[in-house]
């Protein structure tokens, strides 16, 4: 990286939202830059990447892992700089009103604009809050599937009660020997759909119930057995399970805009308070996906796709003012133009 280096624009965040925009501004022929705090591009979708995901326009149901791949590969097509375990920490002008992005390692990147595509923020999953709970975890305890294979034929335990809980369990069902559901209401708060399938599943759902103990051999990291306590008898029972999932949310650092100089207009003290183009109160300051707030905003990956092309059509007319507001569709691009010849020319062979 050159010191100094002036970019057209500089997208904060690697998830889908974020790559999408680094395709599309390379498609504007836009310098661009990706800076990402995890150690691979993807975003949130590496949380559940053995998922279904079926609502991407135009793609068939699909596991999550491959669509990362392939969000991935598209948002690179035009070779964008990609930076990866960087936190940004503010972001400020300078005295040229030049964007200035610090961050964690102490490094300054330079931009004539900016695309926030950060999502829900960094997200940490809430803990559980049990002794020697740290011993466990990522062993036996978890705080996301990354594999479902990991679970087969083992009796496991999922401690939550949203979309994100019931949906492992339900995955879960066939192929783990026993699947338990600890919740502490006596209701869960997810889909309508999916808590009837659930109630109606092999799967034992255990309410009023919290995770007070894990029994195992902490020095290996394995659980043996879990005690429930019931919130309304604290009656204690002990379950034998060989795997631990927990699903109690995340915590959202907002440090970033909080401890920018930009005086960035918010919602629920969080969001970015745009508006349908991506726009922020700030010119030049451009949200796409989770991050943006706006009257009938869709929290889809297609919503976040089509935030992403708002935001680079309004920046790439914010640093050339007679640029046309939108491009002309890829099919017609120069730029992708030898490449679909390729591709046509494989397809026919």
């Amino acid at each position: 990286m050159k010191e100094h280096e002036l970019f057209d624009v500089i997208i904060i965040g690697g998830g889908p939202a974020g790559l999408f925009s680094a395709f599309y501004s390379g498609l504007r022929e836009m310098k661009t830059k990706i800076i990402e705090y995890q150690p691979k591009l993807g975003g949130k979708m590496h949380v559940y990447p053995d998922k279904m995901i079926w609502d991407v326009g135009g793609v068939t149901p699909i596991p999550v892992g491959e669509l990362i791949e392939r969000v991935v590969k598209q948002g690179l097509t035009f070779q964008p700089e990609v930076v990866l375990n960087e936190k940004v920490t503010a972001i400020h002008k300078n005295e040229t009103d030049i964007f200035v992005i610090d961050t964690a390692s102490g490094q300054k990147h330079f931009t004539k604009m900016i695309i926030l595509a950060v999502g829900g923020g960094i997200l940490n999953p809430t803990t559980l809050d049990v002794k020697h709970a740290d011993k466990y975890s990522d062993k036996t305890l978890h705080y996301s599937v990354k594999s479902l294979r990991h679970f087969k034929n083992k009796t496991v335990l999922i401690s939550g009660g949203g979309n994100a809980a019931i949906d492992w369990a339900l995955e879960l069902e066939p192929i783990a020997k026993k699947v338990y559901v600890s919740y502490r209401k006596d209701t869960f708060k997810g889909h309508e759909a999916q808590v009837t399938e659930l109630l109606n599943s092999s799967i034992t759902c255990c309410f009023h119930t919290s995770i007070t103990r894990l029994n195992g051999n902490i020095t290996d990291g394995v659980i043996k057995s879990v005690e429930l306590t019931d919130l309304s008898t604290n009656t204690v029972t002990e379950l034998t399970v060989d795997d631990v999932i927990i699903n109690h949310g995340y915590e959202r650092e907002a440090k970033l805009l909080k401890n920018s100089d930009l005086d960035i207009r918010l919602k629920e003290d969080f969001f970015i308070d745009g508006n349908a183009l991506s726009e922020s109160n700030i010119a030049g300051l451009y949200a796409a996906g989770d991050i943006l707030k706006y009257d009938g905003k869709v929290h889809l990956i297609v919503g976040a796709f089509q935030d992403a092309v708002n935001a680079v059509n309004r920046a790439k007319q914010f640093i050339e003012k007679e640029a046309e507001e939108f491009p002309m569709v890829s099919s017609h691009n120069e730029l992708l133009k030898e490449r679909s010849m390729e591709l046509m020319k494989q397809i026919n062979e």
